[in-house]
């Protein structure tokens, strides 16, 4: 297979997942530094993989956002909330447009390096709080990436409806190692087991019937 692809990688489960998956077909991946609590602990598992794959991998600081956005994940690790992703109190960990504003440098770089597509692996549990990773977002944000490039540049979203135990089984297939992923939002030492992001990691990887690698606080 042609490699036309430029994925968006942050480290965790799930774009690691999607990395070894379409590996075939991605030339280039790209993790953002937005200065959240979490991405010095994300993107090293990203570079690790990527150079176990020999895929070139660029991190791109978006420092701005955490100067002029507001949200939980920008503001130290005591304003993440604790709980079930799917409650309420985790909409603070929303970062406005995010996935907006990646896809769209993701886009530029791919029309730049002669890529056709580029790949984001938000899947169906992240529809109850993130706006930006719904199909409709989806569908029109790869409209206006086709209408806005000159070689019609697309977006590829396999785990779109997927479950994260879903993708955690796919993982499994590929015989991946989620010890080298990083999910919590809080960003310590050690994964807190506590907030959202860690307790559907938990839930996702017990789907899946993988004995949970990460090591947790307490």
């Amino acid at each position: 297979m042609k490699k036309d692809t430029i994925i968006i990688l942050s480290g965790g489960m799930d774009s690691v997942t999607l990395l070894y998956d379409q590996q075939e077909r991605i030339a280039l991946a790209v993790s953002f530094d937005y200065g959240s609590n979490h991405n010095a602990r994300e993107i090293p598992f990203a570079k690790l993989h990527c150079e176990r794959l020999g895929i070139k991998h660029v991190v791109i600081p978006l420092d701005f956002m955490a100067q002029y956005f507001r949200s939980s994940l920008l503001e130290g690790a005591e304003a993440i909330p604790e709980g079930h992703y799917a409650d309420e109190n985790m909409r603070s960990t929303v970062v406005p447009f995010r996935n907006g504003i990646m896809l769209a440098i993701a886009v530029g770089m791919a029309e730049s390096n002669g890529l056709r597509f580029v790949m984001m692996a938000n899947h169906g549990g992240d529809h109850t709080i993130y706006p930006d990773c719904t199909p409709q977002f989806v569908e029109a944000f790869d409209e206006a990436s086709r209408a806005g490039t000159f070689v019609n540049v697309g977006l590829l979203t396999p785990f779109v409806n997927w479950s994260k135990g879903e993708i955690a089984r796919r993982g499994k297939e590929l015989g991946l190692d989620y010890a080298e992923t990083w999910s919590c939002y809080k960003g310590g030492e050690k994964h807190c087991g506590k907030c959202g992001t860690c307790v559907e990691r938990k839930e996702a990887l017990a789907d899946a019937g993988i004995d949970d690698p990460t090591v947790y606080e307490g």
